[in-house]
């Protein structure tokens, strides 16, 4: 039987045309690839309820790479092997979950004062701001409206009332559900560190000899590539965390907020998403306006959105864009994709997996653009 043709059964043997025979060599495939891809898929999905916890330990350990190895070599070495990444993970975790428990604290007692402030309001009446009569062709009609519904004793009772309890009910529902989702998610972060850290040469050894045999010797740049844009993401982030809270909490004190450092930290937090960070600024300005201290209040406002608007438009594309070659733009949807996509965790993904598709591109059209040209010349010499 020549190449040619397809052996059907002990005595059937026929032609076969090209196109017949590339259909016989697909299907002659090895079953072991399908169980193994059947293996992959089951794994895959009893694991996808830590998909989530698996990716934040990795954004983590690969952004604290360099300060743990450093923080090993200070330690004994026959403690290498559990003790020192047990204590850089506890470490990082109290960095980066001590802002943010502090914030969610500083809130609560907010909270916790203003829910005073109503009972209080409630008994002797809210005042209507002076400046809301100062409105033009609303501000009579709003004061009237004000001094009718929340100026009298009793009126906060019964303007609470008028709230629909279901809505309230499902929302501190749904409050339970998010809180406890996050609590899974940061237990199981903290535990996946503690194991990255342990195993991470071995591992990293792994990935570089996977990323080799499948890509190349381009892998290997693929994976610096996206190790240095996982690190400026993580360093923008913090870096505009600090700059927007510690530059808005100065703005807050000057005009006379009180807290106003636990402010200037809601207001980093805040920042890390782009365009959050108005929000806050907007809060405090609109708590200061009700007290009656409305130059202060645009003073906030106009100070602390130009805060927020050079975190988001001038320090992070520059720390983010200018280590892996990503314009202001690519940063911007980037991160808000990544957001919509994954969550806050979507903010730290989005840029490197632009940063992986730009770097694809540029290969792509420059290995074509070389390729054509060398056609070219070619054609010219057979001419």
């Amino acid at each position: 039987m020549d190449e040619n043709s397809i052996d059907l059964g002990p005595d059937v043997i026929v032609e076969a045309r090209p196109q017949d025979r590339a259909w016989a060599l697909k299907l002659n495939f090895n079953p072991r690839w399908l169980w193994a891809a059947l293996v992959l898929v089951l794994s895959g999905w009893i694991l996808r309820s830590f998909f989530e916890p698996l990716v934040w330990a990795s954004v983590i350990a690969v952004a604290t790479w360099p300060i743990y190895r450093r923080f090993a070599q200070l330690l004994p070495g026959r403690v290498a092997s559990n003790v020192t990444p047990l204590l850089f993970t506890v470490l990082v975790s109290l960095f980066v979950l001590g802002p943010l428990v502090f914030a969610f604290g500083a809130l609560i007692s907010e909270a916790h004062r203003w829910i005073d402030q109503i009972v209080i309001a409630d008994k002797t009446g809210l005042a209507t701001p002076a400046w809301l009569e100062t409105l033009p062709l609303v501000g009579t009609r709003l004061a009237e409206r004000w001094q009718a519904q929340l100026g009298t004793p009793g009126g906060m009772s019964v303007w609470l009332q008028r709230a629909d309890t279901s809505a309230a009910l499902g929302w501190a529902e749904t409050l339970g559900q998010f809180m406890a989702h996050h609590l899974f998610i940061v237990v199981f972060t903290i535990l996946l560190l503690f194991f990255l850290y342990r195993g991470g040469d071995a591992l990293a050894v792994r990935v570089n000899h996977l990323l080799q045999d499948s890509l190349g010797d381009r892998g290997e740049s693929y994976v610096e590539l996206a190790i240095r844009a996982v690190r400026a993401t993580v360093n923008g982030m913090v870096v505009v965390t600090l700059f927007d809270g510690v530059l808005s909490g100065i703005t807050y004190a000057l005009a006379g907020v009180e807290r106003a450092e636990v402010w200037g930290a809601v207001t980093g937090l805040f920042a890390m998403v782009p365009f959050l960070g108005y929000v806050a600024v907007a809060g405090v300005a609109l708590a200061l306006a009700v007290k009656g201290a409305v130059m202060a209040a645009l003073a906030v406002c106009a100070l602390g959105f130009l805060v927020v608007f050079a975190g988001d438009k001038i320090v992070r594309p520059m720390l983010i864009g200018g280590a892996v070659r990503l314009g202001f733009v690519w940063v911007l949807m980037g991160s808000l994709g990544g957001l919509e996509l994954l969550g806050l965790l979507g903010l730290f993904v989005g840029p490197v997996v632009l940063a992986l598709g730009g770097a694809l591109w540029r290969d792509w059209t420059t290995n074509r653009g070389t390729a054509e040209h060398g056609d070219a010349a070619g054609s010219r010499g057979r001419v």
